[in-house]
């Protein structure tokens, strides 16, 4: 009796190991198929390629649904320029979100919010970057400086809403100059 009743307390703990691997097994294959799915609608979506652009955008929560708010990423470097986001600049880098239609309700919409509240990491502005040199290789020349034109167009844009002294001086500082003239070496 002792040796059956064994045995079968053996095959239940062989199958509850089995069941509890076989559940680990099946997690990370969704978390697999999911992280596949989510990289190939964000290369659908953004025209990238490069596997380590794509996965620097997914270490930063970038997905197809948040790629507008990628878009943003120079407004964003620019006004973290000096270490902080005033007032000024988060409403200048809001009024842009809205104008390429990253709304309130839009996915990129929180993802932005999280970029002004907190400084993201400098691994954004590279990924920033690589996404500009794929997409500067897909476009002509005129609309290659058509983008430039806006995207250095609404960075100063930013850079100028808290500058200066009284209204007087310089409108850009040192440090945001920076910024920009490094988003303008990002187009070649």
């Amino acid at each position: 009796m002792k040796k059956g009743s064994f045995s079968g307390r053996r095959r239940d703990l062989e199958e509850k190991f089995f069941l509890e691997r076989d559940r680990a097994l099946l997690e990370a294959l969704r978390k697999e198929t999911a992280s596949k799915q989510r990289r190939e609608a964000l290369s659908t979506a953004s025209g990238i390629t490069d596997e380590k652009l794509l996965d620097k955008l997914e270490e930063l929560d970038v997905s197809a649904q948040t790629l507008a708010a990628l878009t943003l990423v120079p407004l964003i470097a620019v006004a973290w320029a000096d270490g902080s986001v005033d007032i000024k600049e988060r409403q200048a880098v809001l009024d842009a979100a809205a104008q390429k239609g990253v709304e309130p309700e839009h996915p990129g919409h929180q993802l932005l919010q999280q970029w002004l509240k907190q400084k993201p990491d400098a691994q954004l502005l590279v990924a920033w970057k690589g996404y500009v040199a794929t997409l500067s290789q897909t476009l002509g020349d005129e609309a290659e400086v058509a983008l430039k034109t806006d995207i250095l167009a609404r960075a100063r844009a930013v850079a100028e809403t808290a500058g200066g002294l009284l209204g007087f001086g310089n409108k850009v500082s040192k440090t945001e100059q920076a910024v920009l003239d490094e988003l303008e070496e990002a187009f070649g």
